[in-house]
């Protein structure tokens, strides 16, 4: 009989790559995804799907106990939120109420794995000699670094819990929209940056991430955080220059003072104050986008786990490129 994983977030950039690496892994899937999520992209998998009340305790705790799960991925969580009230609401309130029903409930519990963020733990400054530490003094600065950081101290106090938190830095690959917007503008000709001071850049490509997951689902490890990233650093322009030579592009380099990106930031997010979406550039993201360096380590989920990353940035965006243009995003 197959061991049974639910993953959260699902519908999501991140939960399809959790979903294709745990099927490959020989796990039987259960795809948690809001009633509203668009789901057709998942249709290709051969997974089971159910529905999550993360307000109810209670509920969570009857649902894991029906479904006995031996492992829990928790990807779901919001990036982008109008107030610091609904990050702190679906980023760590919600995350709590999951781990104390797992905590809780007569299943063959053996791994809960949260997806945070090196958000968490914030930036250093660029000249610092050493990179992110796993147990480096979290600084965030933004309201999502703040409510990922809050969600890892909520499940560190459940004692019974079989914790393991990843902090992945910037995740891209098929499907991600975010980052998608630089490489979009780079393939017009168009290079944009916010302020000329130098910057320290990390990434992971989505698949390394995913294998990250599966091997800490492995692992007798437990109440343990790894930062998680390709192992390099990259300055602030190595993105566009990869991209532009994958893509065969030349562009106009213009760099924003932060003053005027800041109102670029205000004008958006105005426009989009009766929508219950956000920009994707808002004040919130210039926190992060404008700080020095997030260059981390990756040394102990090395020695851990045996994490050994297969894509650096060249190799990832090649692959992701690639899928870009054969599904007519670019």
């Amino acid at each position: 009989m197959k061991e049974r994983v639910l993953i959260t977030g699902a519908s999501g950039f991140v939960g399809y790559h959790l979903i294709e690496a745990a099927l490959q892994a020989g796990l039987e899937v259960y795809a948690a995804v809001r009633a509203s999520s668009e789901v057709a992209h998942l249709q290709p998998f051969p997974i089971q799907y159910t529905s999550l009340d993360f307000a109810d305790t209670a509920s969570l705790q009857k649902e894991l106990e029906e479904k006995q799960y031996t492992y829990i991925v928790h990807a779901a969580g919001a990036t982008k939120a109008k107030h610091e009230q609904d990050y702190v609401r679906i980023n760590a309130e919600y995350t709590r109420n999951l781990g104390m029903a797992a905590s809780r409930a007569a299943i063959p519990l053996k791994k809960f794995v949260l997806i945070s963020s090196l958000a968490a733990l914030g930036p250093i400054a660029y000249n610092e000699i050493r990179p992110i530490q796993d147990e480096h003094k979290a600084q965030p600065v933004t309201a999502y670094g703040k409510s990922k950081l809050l969600a890892e101290q909520y499940l560190s106090e459940i004692k019974e819990l079989p914790l393991v938190v990843l902090r992945p830095t910037a995740v891209y690959g098929p499907r991600e929209k975010d980052i998608f917007i630089i490489l979009k503008t780079l393939n017009l000709g168009l290079e944009p940056y916010i302020s000329d001071k130098p910057q320290w850049l990390s990434f992971v490509y989505v698949k390394d991430l995913a294998k990250a997951v599966m091997q800490a689902l492995g692992t007798e490890v437990k109440g343990v955080s790894y930062n998680v990233s390709d192992g390099n650093s990259y300055d602030r322009y190595q993105l566009a220059t990869i991209t532009k030579r994958i893509l065969g592009r030349k562009s106009v380099k213009v760099h924003v003072p932060v003053r005027m990106a800041t109102l670029i930031a205000n004008l958006l997010e105005a426009v989009y104050a009766s929508s219950h979406k956000m920009p994707a550039l808002n004040k919130e993201k210039l926190s992060e986008l404008t700080a020095e360096n997030w260059n981390c380590s990756i040394e102990r989920i090395r020695k851990d786990l045996g994490f050994v990353p297969e894509y650096d940035l060249e190799k990832g965006l090649s692959q992701t490129l690639q899928w870009y243009k054969e599904n007519k995003w670019l």
